[in-house]
């Protein structure tokens, strides 16, 4: 483990946990402009992040979702406090930390972890992806036919035209599941379900876990089979994350929609 992975290992632990004092709490929360709900968890976690990275590797430039974009360098930390923020106001557990590090916007380092759970979920560019660390490898699903699938909320594949799509799959697998957000991916990256599919998310959303299916064996692209950062919609991104063999089948339905 590479001291800067060691390094992001420990501060989205710190991080991560300190949420915990508000979960299961019924915590105030506040509507950010873009409709999303905002907890002060969620700033508490990336006061932490921020201050941790600043003190360790105070060039580097951050990009966080409550607190925007500080500093210019071609290393940047890409801050997602609580990825799943809604699980996390509603009592679910399947809420996580997000942390990665890029340099020239390719990610060399993702980190996933899920306090509720105690779950650590991280990778290295070349060196695998491990899981409370053990090595991870997605699934050897290879027909959508007995699969399970993860998704984002049905409303936003109604409004990104995936919802027929999502019900075409839907009828030939095994079990769809929503409301999954970091959960579900790392699902994906360690083999225990064979797709996370999402139509509308941030940047920060899917820098770590990105890196983190890849090096776990899978493929990770947006819905067009394309890198996940390309045809981006002000700001809003998709992805499909899935094994190798699974992910050009399930690419070939989301195109099809047609609505």
């Amino acid at each position: 483990m590479s001291p800067r992975l060691q390094f992001a290992v420990e501060a989205a632990y710190v991080a991560g946990r300190s949420t915990l004092g508000l979960f299961n709490t019924r915590p105030d929360v506040e509507i950010k402009s873009d409709a999303t709900p905002l907890t002060l968890a969620d700033k508490n976690a990336e006061r932490i992040l921020r201050e941790m990275i600043g003190k360790t590797y105070p060039n580097d430039a951050i990009l966080g979702e409550e607190e925007g974009a500080t500093g210019s360098s071609d290393d940047q930390w890409i801050i997602d406090p609580i990825d799943g923020t809604k699980s996390f106001i509603c009592g679910v557990p399947l809420y996580g930390t997000l942390l990665s590090f890029e340099r020239g916007g390719e990610t060399l380092i993702g980190i996933a972890y899920m306090p509720a759970l105690d779950w650590m979920v991280y990778a290295e560019k070349g060196e695998g992806t491990f899981s409370n660390g053990r090595k991870a490898s997605v699934s050897n699903r290879s027909d959508i036919e007995g699969s399970i699938i993860c998704c984002g909320g049905h409303k936003h594949m109604r409004l990104r035209k995936k919802a027929e799509a999502i019900d075409r799959i839907a009828e030939r697998a095994m079990a769809t599941r929503t409301w999954m957000d970091v959960y579900g991916y790392c699902l994906v990256a360690t083999g225990q379900v064979d797709a996370m599919i999402d139509p509308a998310v941030a940047y920060w959303d899917l820098s770590a876990v990105s890196l983190i299916i890849e090096e776990a064996g899978g493929l990770f692209t947006n819905h067009q089979g394309r890198p996940w950062r390309e045809g981006h919609e002000e700001g809003t991104y998709e992805s499909c994350g899935a094994n190798p063999v699974l992910h050009p089948k399930l690419i070939a339905e989301l195109q099809r929609s047609t609505y």
